[in-house]
């Protein structure tokens, strides 16, 4: 038994020296190790099968998930990512398992209603630490979830969590972590995460608005990049159909900047001439990122979005109704702890100090879903406590 993992780990010796291997990572329980399975693929397997990845399905990233079908959910947005991030790492030849690892379990920590969530349980959190969704992410994957009887959480790698604790981009940002700052840079798989995340946000989000009509060929004129990618995508389309238009220059927004990003890593990966994964996390800056150029183009996109798409009227509404249903919901668990489940009950009985933390996991974990079933089980005079228990079961 074992040879098989054997095998695979042999596999990344054929990697660039400076990648993360699987045998060299660690747990903070010791585990015997799975004879089928590298230690990053079982990683994997635990995110995917966690209870927290799941409810990704139902969580908002731009518009509330209950509004349309077709809109973008904060999982469908962690496949996205999981996917150019994969692109990246082949293309780079570095640890596409640690990359699809990191990328799957990115977002974990999100509350309902996208960053307007997390906005809102940092406010009601500031006097207990504040929220930040990198950090919860950690807490869940190291605390939260059961799966295991001896120990608490997945028990993930180390490459791992240090992928979620060290995820940035413009809207990620986590306080550094005494564990995860030995060394100035996080893994090369780290930074391919992070590149892809922002890449996926302005692509993906570019597309639904363009597919729900808040963005249009006029307000969008005023970026050279979309001028480029619209060019090649009516060189294709000779129709007068927009929606297949508007498709094919988000495809090649997406094949633009996949291109750029891993032009210009190989090129500083033949510049630096690193031969250990050591010697990558002592640079001064990051080897895999955005080029310049491209980043001023797509800084020109992410100014329109968050115009014409974030803060547009519609939007705005629904985040504030987000927000809305937040804080009613902490409010009433902090001053009726008896109307949250059992087990939280029991947890705030065992550690008073906590209470807050532990109803901020609570609504943090809930769904968009979840989280207006029980404003209205909560706030709706006519609404049937038992019909909505029934269905949520």
């Amino acid at each position: 038994m074992g040879e098989v993992r054997k095998w695979l780990e042999s596999r990344e010796r054929d990697l660039q020296p400076f990648s993360s291997l699987s045998q060299n990572t660690w747990r903070r329980y010791p585990e015997e190790r799975d004879p089928f399975r590298t230690d990053f693929q079982r990683d994997r397997d635990r995110i995917i099968y966690s209870s927290s990845f799941r409810r990704l399905q139902y969580k908002t990233q731009v518009f509330l998930v209950h509004e349309a079908d077709f809109y973008r959910t904060r999982l469908t947005h962690t496949l996205e990512v999981m996917q150019h991030a994969r692109t990246l790492a082949r293309a780079l030849r570095v640890n596409e398992d640690l990359v699809e690892a990191i990328a799957l379990a990115h977002d974990v920590g999100h509350p309902p209603f996208g960053h307007a969530g997390e906005k809102a349980l940092d406010e009601l959190m500031k006097e207990h630490g504040g929220f930040n969704h990198n950090l919860q992410g950690l807490r869940i994957v190291d605390e939260l979830e059961k799966r295991y009887p001896n120990f608490p959480g997945l028990n993930l790698t180390f490459h791992t969590r240090e992928g979620i604790a060290r995820h940035h981009t413009p809207y990620d940002y986590c306080p550094p972590l005494e564990e995860f700052q030995k060394f100035s840079q996080p893994s090369v798989e780290t930074q391919i995460v992070s590149v892809a995340d922002e890449l996926a946000f302005c692509a993906h989000d570019l597309d639904d608005g363009l597919r729900v009509g808040l963005v249009n060929e006029e307000i969008l004129s005023v970026s050279n990049l979309w001028k480029e990618i619209l060019k090649r995508a009516k060189r294709e389309v000779k129709r007068k159909e927009k929606e297949l238009l508007f498709r094919r220059a988000v495809r090649h927004l997406i094949e633009i900047c996949n291109t750029e990003v891993i032009k210009f890593a190989s090129q500083r990966i033949r510049e630096m001439d690193l031969h250990s994964e050591e010697e990558l996390r002592n640079m001064g800056s990051p080897l895999v990122e955005i080029p310049p150029g491209l980043k001023k183009e797509l800084e020109v996109l992410r100014g329109i979005l968050e115009k014409e798409i974030y803060f547009h009227p519609d939007v705005v509404m629904m985040t504030q109704k987000g927000k809305h249903i937040i804080r009613k919901l902490f409010e009433s668990f902090c001053e009726t702890p008896k109307l949250l489940p059992r087990e939280v009950q029991e947890k705030i009985s065992k550690f008073p100090e906590q209470k807050v933390r532990f109803i901020c996991d609570y609504i943090a974990g809930m769904t968009d879903r979840y989280a207006m079933d029980m404003y209205e089980m909560l706030f709706q005079p006519y609404v049937k406590v038992l019909s909505h228990a029934a269905r949520r079961k």
